[in-house]
C-alpha cells in the first residue's frame, strides 16, 4: 500500500508541474508584451507601432521607378502566313522601372492545325539591352488547331539606365509557321511611325 500511495503522490506532483508549465507558457506572451510596454524596447514588433505620417496599411513606394521620365512603347505585329496576329493596343506610356503588360492576339484562320512561333526586334537597337521581358511568348513554339484563337501577355520593364535621349521604343514581332523558312528579325518602324500589321 505504501508503494501505491507513493506512486499516487508522484503522479499528483507531476500533474501539478505539467499544469504550471502550461500556464506559464500560455502567459508568456502577455508577460513579454507588458515588459516591452514598460521598458519601451519592443523591437520585435516595430511594424505594429504607429509611425507619425505613415498609415498602418500604407505601402512603401517603388524607388526603382523613375517617374520623372515617360517612354512611349509602340507595338508592331508582322505575320508570315495566312493568320491573324496583332497587339491588343498600339502603344502605351510607361515610366522606366515600372512593370507593364500588353496582350498579343493570334488566330489560326486556316482549316488545318499549325505550329508557329515569334521572334522580336526593337527600335532603336540600343533599347534592346534595356528592354527586360519578364514574360513573353517569343521563342516558344505553339500549336493551334484550325480556327483556334489565343492571347499571350508580354510583361516588361524598361531599365532606368536607358539613355535619356530615347523617348520612344518600338517592340516588333514576326510570327511564322514552324517548319518553313525562318524569316529574319523584323525591321521595326522608326520612332513615331505608325504601327501596322502585315500579312503575306
Amino acid at each position: 500500500m505504501s508503494i501505491q500511495r507513493a506512486n499516487i503522490r508522484m503522479v499528483g506532483k507531476l500533474a501539478v508541474v505539467t499544469a504550471g508549465m502550461f500556464a506559464f507558457g500560455y502567459a508568456l506572451v502577455p508577460i513579454y508584451n507588458a515588459i516591452c510596454e514598460m521598458t519601451g524596447i519592443n523591437i520585435l514588433s516595430l511594424s505594429e507601432r504607429q509611425v507619425p505620417g505613415l498609415s498602418s496599411n500604407a505601402t512603401p513606394a517603388n524607388t526603382q521607378v523613375d517617374r520623372s521620365r515617360t517612354i512611349t512603347v509602340e507595338f508592331d505585329a508582322n505575320s508570315r502566313g495566312p493568320w491573324e496576329f496583332k497587339p491588343a493596343m498600339r502603344s502605351m506610356q510607361v515610366h522606366p522601372g515600372e512593370m507593364a503588360t500588353v496582350m498579343y492576339e493570334f488566330q489560326n484562320v486556316q482549316n488545318r492545325r499549325m505550329a508557329a512561333q515569334a521572334i522580336p526586334s526593337y527600335a532603336p537597337r540600343q533599347a534592346a539591352a534595356h528592354f527586360n521581358k519578364l514574360e513573353c511568348f517569343c521563342f516558344t513554339q505553339y500549336t493551334l488547331d484550325a480556327g483556334e484563337k489565343k492571347e499571350w501577355p508580354v510583361a516588361f520593364i524598361i531599365d532606368p539606365k536607358l539613355s535619356k535621349d530615347v523617348t520612344t521604343i518600338t517592340l516588333s514581332y514576326t510570327f511564322f509557321e514552324v517548319g518553313g523558312k525562318t524569316p529574319p528579325a523584323p525591321q521595326a518602324p522608326s520612332a513615331g511611325a505608325s504601327v501596322q500589321e502585315h500579312r503575306s
